[in-house]
């Protein structure tokens, strides 16, 4: 029985051309012969297949990502921005208070400025109406 089993791969084996595979054990004469494999793809090949295929389909997934969630993007633009903002003035003022004497004038203009704007808008009661009036008119075209 081994003899017999050993003797029909070999059989097979030399009456099938080298460019077709068939499978093995039992009968297979009826069955469809594939051709072999030429070279599969390397493991390089692939992964730069899979990350072209990718970048391909990166712009779609952007932008249903920035459709989808549009508010929630604009709002976190705003934040950031805003903060840089804060980060910049922030530089700006401490790079003008290293150079001398700029701090302390820029403190004498604050202080008269004050003094200005209470004895202008402060004092009197008709003057702080003015200055409501003022602020609700600017309120109104702002917010609309």
């Amino acid at each position: 029985m081994m003899e017999t089993q050993a003797q029909q791969p070999e059989q097979e084996k030399s009456s099938l051309p080298q460019d077709i595979l068939s499978f093995s054990g039992g009968d297979n004469r009826n069955l469809p012969k594939l051709p072999a494999a030429k070279e599969s793809e390397s493991q390089w090949q692939q992964i730069i297949r899979q990350i072209v295929e990718f970048l391909d389909k990166l712009p779609d997934y952007l932008g249903s990502i920035f459709n989808n969630n549009k508010q929630g993007l604009i709002t976190l633009v705003l934040i950031l921005s805003a903060f840089v903002t804060v980060k910049v003035a922030i530089a700006l003022l401490e790079a003008v208070n290293g150079v001398p004497l700029l701090q302390p004038i820029f403190e004498l203009i604050g202080i008269f400025y004050f003094i200005w704007f209470a004895f202008r808008y402060l004092l009197k009661f008709e003057t702080r109406q003015e200055l409501s009036q003022k602020f609700n008119s600017f309120k109104q075209q702002s917010l609309g």
